[in-house]
């Protein structure tokens, strides 16, 4: 496969917008020289790596003055909005808590966080940042003008590491006499699929084009075949942040890799006229105080069109949908989280992972 390596400040401008879409570490250059050439971009979560990156891209997004739109697409699910719609309504009050759950699913953190590409935080960054940046955006999007005050956080690197290795383990899958009982057995994930016809996304990720042959030699030579009790990661798989937003409003959420489902997230918001219970996969559910009634709220998350950007809850449809309408609008109101609240959450996630390393809370404002 063939790159070619652009020079964007060296060419005409030729287009409206760019979407940058490289690893976390290779975002800053090319930001920075596309946003100088007047350039509308769309940048993948999360901004930069470290909270000195993320500033200077905003900081040159915002003095160009170009629309400027980070992929947190959990703002722009047809899920989300309706939680945020009901929550406007005032339908159970003010919010006094918010418990929110990201369950990464247990091959899903292998794929990725073990064996992957997000798996070293000097390679890309803590896991916090890279799988969580847009869960803790859309807390902050639920909490809406109130400001986090504190922050503490407490995580753990748990099973995956040389000293929980199983004895009698192989370096890799193909080679390992206790394979057949492992549950994060690279052919269980990647070529079981692949031999029955349906290779998922993970198989793509090891092959382009997965095939029985192809995907073999992979695993007996490359990355994803590595035991993952023998990789170099090194970033959490469990994790919990706690803030305290102004009012006294609290926020608990968790990051897990041992879960079975994959990034269906789980949102319980407490108010003081009601409470609602916000699972990805199944109906908003509101219970009245008032009435002592439940009412449920299903949403239709597809576009009326056909896609094949059905991601996140067709969360990545209406992000690009409503990035190209802001572009061809001129009309940077269509983002729905702006440069300078999109910094503000990405800080928040900085600063809890300071929290966790230093084994302290940490406070950001003080209550007005």
């Amino acid at each position: 496969m063939e790159f070619v390596h652009l020079q964007a400040a060296d060419i005409e401008k030729f287009a409206d917008a760019v979407v940058i879409g490289t690893l976390d570490h290779l975002h800053k250059d090319p930001c920075i020289a596309f946003a100088n050439r007047g350039y509308h971009i769309l940048l993948e979560k999360p901004i930069a790596p470290t909270l000195e990156e993320c500033e200077e891209i905003t900081n040159v997004c915002k003095r160009n003055e170009i629309i400027f739109a980070v992929g947190h697409v959990l703002r722009y699910t047809p899920h989300n909005l309706k939680v945020k719609e009901i929550l406007e309504s005032g339908r159970i009050g003010d919010i006094v808590s918010i418990q929110h759950m990201e369950p990464v699913g247990w091959y899903h953190f292998a794929h990725s966080y073990v064996r992957g590409n997000w798996r070293n935080k000097e390679e890309s960054g803590f896991s916090l940042l890279t799988k969580c940046c847009h869960d803790i955006d859309l807390i902050n999007s639920f909490m809406g003008k109130s400001k986090c005050l504190s922050v503490s956080s407490f995580g753990s690197l748990n099973l995956f590491n040389k000293s929980e290795k199983p004895e009698g383990a192989g370096d890799r899958c193909m080679n390992c006499s206790i394979e057949e009982t492992c549950p994060y057995s690279a052919k269980k994930i990647y070529l079981e699929p692949t031999k029955m016809g349906c290779p998922d996304f993970f198989c793509h990720v090891v092959a382009e084009h997965p095939t029985v042959e192809n995907i073999e030699e992979q695993l007996r030579t490359g990355p994803y075949g590595r035991c993952v009790y023998e990789c170099d990661n090194d970033v959490m798989s469990n994790q919990v942040v706690n803030m305290i937003f102004e009012g006294g409003r609290t926020v608990s959420m968790s990051m897990i890799a041992f879960t079975e489902k994959l990034c269906t997230r789980q949102t319980k918001i407490f108010g003081t006229k009601g409470e609602m219970l916000c699972s990805e996969d199944y109906p908003i559910t509101v219970f009245d105080f008032v009435t002592q009634t439940h009412e449920k709220f299903s949403v239709r998350s597809y576009p009326s069109e056909s896609t094949r950007m059905s991601g996140h809850g067709f969360g990545d449809y209406h992000l690009m949908h409503a990035f190209v309408k802001a572009v061809a609008l001129n009309d940077p109101t269509k983002i729905l989280s702006g440069a300078d609240e999109t910094l503000e959450s990405h800080r928040l996630v900085f600063v809890a992972e300071q929290a966790r390393l230093e084994n302290r809370v940490i406070t950001l404002h003080s209550e007005n």
